[in-house]
């Protein structure tokens, strides 16, 4: 659910009176990830890494309630739903938007991850969550980055993550990836915890209640 919220009675409040009108309101950190364990994981469970990555990034999001407030055209809004948004290559040689609903269990979340990116690909259309919280992703796997910065526009103002191919190292395989966030939405602070939490969510991807294939 999608609901406007009164800045003013919001954490968020003195951010919003700073950084609202902005015309360059965008934050990016970018930290290296180690994803050791992610990749060991997609080959033990036979799910893509990118499915994997965008679960965890989901489930590290859930962790820190700046996630569930956005600002969008000079209003707040609050969401109890986070998505993950992708994009997809379409059959036509063109891209496509996907959002698709985190949930905590893994395995429901990867077939709804298959199932939406293989539709957007063969129907070369762009599917949207209005009333979720969306955290948009690119995965440009065609090249090592060493960090990704996104447009810096009040066009799009969701949380984004952006990163290149993995490397495999001779003890660990690492990641660079690139956040970027609204300055309203949350502070550095709460970014940097998000990418930790981030960290921990890998990590722990083999263990805990977290069941694979």
């Amino acid at each position: 659910m999608k609901t406007e919220v009164n800045p003013c009675e919001t954490s968020r409040a003195e951010a919003f009176r700073l950084w609202m009108s902005s015309p360059m309101p965008m934050v990016t950190l970018v930290k290296t990830l180690d994803v050791t364990r992610l990749v060991k994981a997609s080959i033990k469970s036979g799910i893509k890494f990118t499915s994997l990555m965008c679960w965890c990034i989901g489930k590290a999001a859930s962790q820190v309630e700046e996630f569930y407030t956005l600002p969008v055209d000079g209003k707040m809004y609050r969401y109890d739903r986070l998505a993950i948004n992708v994009i997809v290559n379409n059959r036509n040689g063109g891209i496509n938007s996907c959002d698709i609903p985190y949930t905590d269990d893994l395995q429901q979340f990867n077939r709804d991850y298959l199932e939406l990116t293989a539709q957007a690909a063969r129907e070369c259309k762009s599917s949207f969550l209005e009333d979720h919280m969306v955290v948009g992703t690119s995965a440009m796997i065609q090249t090592e980055l060493d960090g990704i910065v996104n447009q810096y526009t009040d066009q799009f103002c969701n949380p984004f993550l952006a990163w290149g191919r993995y490397r495999k190292g001779l003890f660990k395989t690492t990641l660079p990836i690139s956040f970027q966030f609204h300055h309203v939405q949350m502070d550095g602070g709460h970014g940097a915890r998000f990418l930790d939490e981030l960290q921990k969510t890998i990590k722990g991807i083999e263990y805990g209640n977290i069941k694979l294939v």
